[in-house]
């Protein structure tokens, strides 16, 4: 039997994270931008910007295009644009987050500025997590959520480590107290073991990136969705 949170999440947060090098396109950012949209009518709940090699100018366009996008008044919920790193990008588009790595500024220090007054009331501030005290850390220092992973064997994340498996988000789910959102490998096969371990939703890049069609990725996010 997988290891199971007594935190079941009421609707799981399903996360699309950007990668335009991954698309393979030769117009990157436009194919990215397109990609966007795309979740976002599909019924991504947020959207995190990871173009961390963007230029100022082309990471706030591009930021700013997903905002308006992702609260037009016909989408029946607004989906959460949040930017990886660039905290200026993300009050200077009206972005709804900023995520950290382990390179970023100090989460404290994050938090501390923009419950100063200087961002909005539900600005949100993120922090990518890869073990068990990095995630209490991010939590004492008033992180809103933590992105832990990699949970399962993915590409983009063979870099941080082995992968920590459904025990290992268990341990975390259960010793904090904020919304912990599983990432690394997981899709439509493993979604369901993340969020029955008490995960409060999943993230990815290719399960969202693959789709080519609205309808399809739809579908897909529903299955993604679901504990069981």
């Amino acid at each position: 039997m997988p290891p199971t949170s007594e935190k079941p999440p009421l609707r799981p947060i399903v996360c699309y994270v950007t990668d335009r090098k991954s698309l393979g396109s030769k117009n990157a950012v436009f194919e990215v931008s397109a990609r966007i949209r795309m979740a976002v009518d599909a019924g991504v709940d947020w959207v995190q910007l990871r173009e961390k090699d963007l230029s100022s100018r082309d990471l706030l366009a591009l930021a700013r295009e997903a905002v308006e996008h992702s609260t037009r008044k016909t989408q029946p919920l607004d989906a959460r644009v949040i930017v990886n790193d660039r905290l200026d990008v993300a009050l200077a588009a009206g972005a709804g987050g900023v995520h950290l790595g382990s390179t970023s500024l100090k989460p404290r220090d994050v938090v501390s500025w923009c419950r100063g007054g200087n961002a909005a009331q539900d600005f949100l501030v993120g922090v990518s997590c890869h073990q068990l005290e990095e995630a209490r850390e991010a939590e004492g220092a008033g992180a809103s959520y933590i992105f832990f992973g990699p949970v399962f064997d993915t590409p983009s994340k063979r870099a941080f480590g082995q992968p920590q498996g459904v025990v290992g988000l268990a341990e975390v789910c259960s010793a904090v107290g904020i919304p912990v959102i599983a990432i690394g490998g997981v899709d439509e096969g493993n979604a369901a073991e993340c969020l029955r371990a008490g995960a409060a939703g999943i993230a990815g890049i290719r399960t969202f990136q693959a789709p080519k069609a609205k309808e399809a990725l739809a579908a897909k996010i529903e299955r993604l969705r679901r504990p069981h």
